[in-house]
């Protein structure tokens, strides 16, 4: 079973079985060892631009909150198959292997529904994952306090003479308690043993002779009996101090023993109980985890992809397992099939709309207040279907990309333009600029740029023209122009899963 799975997302452009099959055979023939499946996504609800836009910001923090559920549970597996001494067993989900499930992974409709939102469907599994991971708490902290219990006794039965319980090393003819006389328990250092034989008689008056007897012996202390008088029991316990011997307070009472095993016992069985009990608990709620995770990270994949290919949704999602030594091969072998994918379409000319807007700004440092247009898109909703629009600068058409910006903060001018979409493609455009593709659509990052020119085609994809940011854009920005330096990060989009 591997330990670390890439999903993957490439664009197709003309049939995904042919994509599929030039992806088989380039690993084959180059990253041979490289497992290869397809994680088949169902078409989700896309919504409107905004709200996938908002949905996006979001996933990589829930992921990360699944993740960590995920890994804690498996955690705890382990370390209760450690103290119970069980031979470890093979996770499953829902009956089957975690990496069967995972490489062979359907989306349980039951359970999500392909036609909810895809904000619904993130919160659904965000709020079972947390139930769990509630659930998780209690159960550790009811198991940990058995366990705290039985440690402390175990210490006290384990620990050295100076401090652990003496119940069980003193038997009943051992102690003389009557009217006049007294047994005391002496703590003798180990290497002391021979000085205390020969000087117990002289620390007080009124100790029976030869009354000495060792109990038990341990790797720093000696346990030593004597008997003596009531009355010079205080005046041995000050002078058996002064030499170095530690006299323990004890109480024999066969009642006492008997609570105290009994109390033992039953800390022992409560914890086994707890042990199995909450060991089982964690199988099956892995399993209920690793789904949610599963469908987390497929519907992470969705959102990726249809912002960064645009709509309608045409990827093909897979899974692989690459070994470290072949990640970079595999990685190549993605690029190269996304920038083949990007060519067939440049040759194409359909990619972009007849009609899109041309938008430049320019100005300070305040937010800018724009007034968008739109090109009428059949996936995309405006906001006034989808429930209402935030209000534009000026007076703005609805569009998807609606959001309230500061209206009049900077000035701002619309050019329509119509431009051929192969000649926006080509590196040879009439602008004689670079067309970069944005994966993201975030105005905040270029709020404090001096000047920036941005072409909108069919959302979600966004061209950068030219710019001249202050902030690094290139988290955001696959490929840019920025201070005379072209910075390129081409490569599909990858979610990295650990089992």
């Amino acid at each position: 079973m591997a330990t670390r799975y890439w999903s993957v997302s490439l664009p197709v452009r003309t049939s995904a079985s042919s994509l599929w099959n030039r992806l088989q055979d380039a690993i084959s023939k180059h990253s041979f060892d490289t497992p290869l499946y397809r994680f088949n996504i169902p078409n989700l609800r896309v919504g409107t631009l905004d709200s996938l836009l908002s949905l996006s910001d979001d996933l990589q923090k829930s992921n990360s909150f699944v993740e960590g559920v995920t890994h804690k549970i498996r955690r705890q597996i382990e370390d209760l198959e450690k103290a119970s001494g069980v031979e470890t067993s093979a996770l499953t989900v829902d009956g089957v292997p975690v990496d069967s499930y995972l490489t062979r992974f359907v989306w349980d409709e039951a359970k999500f529904p392909t036609m909810s939102p895809l904000r619904e469907i993130v919160d659904s599994i965000h709020h079972q994952v947390s139930k769990i991971e509630d659930d998780l708490k209690v159960r550790i902290a009811e198991y940990n306090n058995v366990r705290s219990q039985l440690n402390a006794i175990n210490r006290k039965q384990s620990g050295s003479l100076a401090v652990r319980d003496l119940s069980n090393l003193v038997k009943p003819e051992d102690i003389i308690a009557s009217e006049h006389l007294v047994t005391l328990l002496a703590i003798v250092p180990k290497y002391s043993q021979k000085d205390w034989l020969s000087s117990y008689e002289t620390l007080t008056s009124y100790v029976v002779p030869r009354s000495s007897k060792k109990l038990h012996e341990d790797n720093e202390y000696a346990l030593y009996t004597v008997t003596l008088f009531h009355r010079v029991a205080d005046n041995f316990r000050t002078n058996a101090r002064e030499r170095g011997f530690q006299i323990r307070d004890f109480e024999y009472s066969s009642e006492a023993q008997e609570s105290r095993k009994e109390e033992l016992e039953k800390l022992m069985r409560d914890q086994e109980t707890f042990r199995s009990t909450l060991l089982q608990w964690c199988y099956t709620s892995y399993g209920e985890v690793f789904s949610s995770w599963m469908h987390f990270c497929a519907v992470r994949v969705f959102a990726e992809s249809i912002l960064r290919y645009g709509l309608p949704p045409s990827f093909l999602a897979c899974v692989l397992a690459p070994s470290i030594k072949s990640e970079k091969k595999v990685r190549s072998i993605l690029e190269g099939l996304c920038d083949s994918t990007n060519r067939q379409v440049n040759d194409l000319g359909h990619f972009m709309p007849q009609w899109f807007k041309l938008v430049i700004v320019k100005g300070g440092n305040k937010s800018p207040g724009f007034k968008f247009s739109y090109c009428k898109n059949a996936f995309w909703k405006s906001e006034d279907d989808a429930g209402g629009m935030a209000g534009l600068g000026g007076d703005a058409d609805a569009h998807p990309y609606g959001r309230s910006l500061g209206a009049g903060e900077l000035q701002a001018w619309e050019v329509w333009s119509e431009i051929r979409p192969s000649a926006c493609l080509c590196s040879g455009c009439p602008q004689d600029k670079d067309f970069t593709k944005v994966r993201c659509f975030s105005w905040s990052r270029v709020w404090n740029s001096r000047q920036i020119f941005l072409v909108l085609p069919l959302p979600p994809l966004i061209r950068v023209v030219s710019g001249n940011c202050k902030e690094d854009p290139v988290s955001y920005i696959d490929c840019i122009k920025v201070r005379g330096e072209v910075r390129r990060r081409r490569c599909p989009p990858t979610t990295l899963v650990g089992v």
